[in-house]
Parts: C-alpha cells; sequence; structure tokens
C-alpha cells in the first residue's frame, strides 16, 4: 500500500533536519571563529573520554576542563581526534563574557578548529541544498 506524499514529508523532513544542523554549526562557526581571534587562552585538559555502545567512530565524545582567569573551572565538549586520552593537555581558548559557551579548543584534532566546523556546516548545508533540489524537482514533476 502506498501513501500518498510520503516521500514529499521524509524529503522535508530531511531538509529540516540537515538545514538545522547546518545552522547550528555555522553559529557555532562564527563563535569559534571570533573566540579564536579575540578570546582569552589558557592551559585544560581532557577530562573524559565517553564512548556509545558498538564502539561506533561517531559515537566518541570529549570533555575537556580548564579555569578561567578568576578561578572558576569550566568543563565543555569539544570535536578532537579519536585518539585523545583522558589527561591529554590542550589549549582552550574562551570569551571571559561566556566562557562555558564560548570554549574551544585550540590547536588539538585532525584538523584547526574553524576548518573543522567549517566542514561540519558545508556537509549539512550542501546535504540541506540537496535535499531541497530533490523535493522541488519531485514536486514540479521533473521526476
Amino acid at each position: 500500500m502506498r501513501v500518498p506524499g510520503f516521500w514529499y514529508a521524509v524529503l522535508v523532513l530531511l531538509v529540516v533536519a540537515s538545514g538545522a544542523v547546518a545552522v547550528r554549526y555555522a553559529r557555532r562557526l562564527v563563535t569559534v571563529t571570533r573566540v579564536l581571534r579575540r578570546g582569552v587562552r589558557t592551559g585544560g585538559e581532557c577530562v573524559r573520554v565517553e564512548t556509545e555502545p558498538y564502539q561506533r567512530p561517531e559515537g566518541v565524545r570529549h570533555f575537556f576542563a580548564f579555569h578561567t582567569t578568576d578561578g572558576t573551572r569550566v568543563e565543555f565538549e569539544d570535536l578532537v581526534r579519536r585518539s585523545t586520552e583522558e589527561g591529554t593537555p590542550v589549549a582552550v581558548t574562551y570569551d571571559p563574557r561566556d566562557p562555558a559557551g564560548t570554549a574551544a579548543v585550540a590547536g588539538r584534532g585532525d584538523w584547526p578548529p574553524v576548518l573543522r566546523t567549517l566542514a561540519l556546516t558545508s556537509g549539512f548545508g550542501l546535504a540541506a541544498a540537496g535535499f531541497t533540489a530533490v523535493l522541488v524537482r519531485g514536486v514540479l514533476g521533473g521526476g
């Protein structure tokens, strides 16, 4: 039994989901770029590595901690290479007005923080554009 419009609904969900992730990473890209240029730099370390079930590569999460200039301990999650282990020292950059919301590992990982976030923004943005093109083509009767 075919459900009329099912694939259009699936495409709309894919457009919305990939577009939302692209916007999220675009906002992070702006934050990381600003903080790397004007933020405060300090030392930090990897305090926890969490692995999701089934040992999937995308299932590894890295958490870092550092102390602000006033001595407050801040913990945050960031994308880094899989081989980063608990206790690994890192350079952290942050905005003193919002340390937890702007903290970024500066220079430790597969790619520099700006390129890594730019790649994610571009990838999800292209996915949203591609799903939109397929949806428009289907709605207009081109295939």
